[in-house]
């Protein structure tokens, strides 16, 4: 059963006292040992409109995030990532910084625009924002955001399987299940693999001195 619709409250307030639109932002696949990070950006302007049973895409089904998807792809957002090879070299929290910013860069907004982003960062961006601690569960454009991103990463993630069929990418999108750590002791780390993470790092290490 899906839950009730997230209310547009705070970004109906910030569009009618001086912002021309608002940017939910929100990440996806952090926690992940494989694949990319995804952030998605979607836009709440004065003209968009309210889409039931948007929320936190933790909370909906695989199908109803599916369903929310196809809708909401019609608004305007973007979704941008960070690479392997960049979680790697620059850390999660700084991978994901990177792609937040790629995210925005790509989006088509005029005028005056703040962002909510889930979630906080010990920088700062050089665009007017504001960090929210679950925000996923509280405004509607970063729900939406979540939505985008997610069933964008897992798309992905299915499709990443063909290439490395070993791990069941296409059902845990690269987290650490029972599945994958038992592929991974059996046929080692592949090259979507994240090898700062310590589970990755420690196969790799053990093999090594082994």
């Amino acid at each position: 059963m899906d839950y009730p619709p997230i209310n547009d409250r705070l970004e109906k307030v910030l569009t009618q006292t001086g912002y021309d639109a608002v940017i939910g932002i929100d990440e996806v696949g952090r926690g992940s040992w494989a694949g990319p990070v995804v952030v998605g950006a979607f836009v709440f302007s004065k003209d968009s409109k309210l889409i039931p049973d948007v929320n936190d895409s933790k909370k909906l089904t695989r199908k109803s995030r599916i369903r929310l998807y196809e809708e909401l792809k019609d608004e305007n957002f973007s979704i941008a990532q960070s690479e392997v090879d960049e979680v790697d070299e620059l850390n999660v929290l700084q991978a994901t910084r990177l792609a937040i910013v790629r995210a925005v860069s790509e989006l088509k907004v005029e005028g005056r625009v703040i962002a909510l982003i889930d979630g906080y960062f010990r920088e700062q961006f050089d665009f007017e924002h504001r960090f929210i601690i679950k925000g996923d569960t509280k405004h509607y454009s970063i729900a939406a955001a979540s939505i985008l991103a997610k069933v964008y990463r897992d798309n992905l993630m299915v499709e990443l399987a063909s290439s490395y069929p070993d791990y069941g990418f296409e059902t845990n999108v690269g987290y650490g299940t029972k599945r994958h750590r038992e592929a991974l002791e059996k046929y080692g780390v592949c090259d979507i693999h994240r090898k700062s993470y310590k589970p990755i790092k420690r196969l790799l290490d053990s093999r090594m001195a082994g």
